[in-house]
């Protein structure tokens, strides 16, 4: 990174305010076949990514590529309706790169949802989990390059990326609402394969309950900006090798769709609750 990419990211966030006028209090990025919790907001202002200079473009089903402003839960939030992954051919800069954007547009609050295969065989497709911890260890490391000390220290702690206390507050929130919910640690891999039977059994070895191929570096950056983070994963099948059968995207899609109200209904619960 450089001083470049900073005044890129501040070009970026200086257009976006320009267009929404006021800070929203909370970032959500919306996971494969979750964008639909946009058409819970309202006063919806859309911007597709295209319009947004210095945006990557979406390439994935699933991730339509646009930013929604609007109010969910009584709160001024923005949506990303499709992320960025480094299996696109995306570096992690560009990956990350929204992430960065909303803390210099002011965001201190991020909700990072994904989808995620099962390790945990405990687990069901269709289960909601919060992220308690990650594993990130087969990956390139965002922070990788020369380090931009406005954006965070060089080596930064990674103790407590997932908040505890908004852990806690969530899942009071599913409580209230009869959202059964799981906790667990979300390993992440770079695909865009999925992982082979080997490889899960590894994770699992490791301490993972759910795997998946985002999350992780925008998880890194936002900790490393001290944004307060909350992770979500939504199972939307069992890992490579719990079952008999082949994974595809489709059943990932599918499952999202499924538990679309559900998962709604939380998020709601929590950004109206958040402190």
């Amino acid at each position: 990174m450089s001083s470049n990419y900073y005044n890129t990211l501040k070009q970026t966030s200086d257009y976006i305010r320009q267009k929404i006028h006021k800070t929203p209090y909370i970032a959500i990025v919306l996971g494969s076949g979750l964008g639909n919790l946009a058409k819970y907001m309202s006063n919806a202002i859309e911007i597709p990514y295209e319009e947004i200079p210095n945006f990557p473009r979406t390439t994935v089903a699933g991730h339509e590529g646009r930013l929604i402003f609007g109010e969910l839960g009584g709160r001024d939030i923005v949506a990303m309706k499709g992320r960025f992954h480094y299996y696109e051919g995306w570096t992690m800069e560009q990956v990350v790169f929204p992430i960065r954007a909303f803390k210099l547009l002011g965001i201190e609050n991020l909700i990072l949802t994904n989808a995620a295969g099962a390790v945990n065989t405990q687990f069901r497709p269709g289960d909601l989990m919060l992220i308690k911890d990650h594993i990130g260890l087969f990956a390139e490391n965002p922070l990788r390059g020369e380090n931009i000390d406005e954006l965070g220290p060089r080596f930064p702690d990674m103790s407590h990326v997932y908040d505890r206390e908004l852990l806690e507050m969530a899942a009071e929130c599913a409580m209230r609402i009869h959202c059964d919910i799981r906790r667990g640690i979300y390993a992440y891999t770079k695909g865009p394969s999925f992982e082979t039977p080997s490889e899960i059994r590894a994770l699992k070895y490791f301490g993972a309950d759910a795997v998946g191929m985002s999350t992780v570096p925008e998880a890194i950056v936002a900790r490393h900006m001290g944004m307060k983070v909350l992770g979500i994963s939504c199972i939307t099948n069992m890992a490579a090798g719990v079952l008999e059968q082949p994974l595809n995207h489709e059943e990932v899609l599918e499952t999202g769709k499924r538990v679309e109200e559900k998962f709604a209904a939380l998020v709601t619960e929590i950004v109206k609750s958040w402190p």
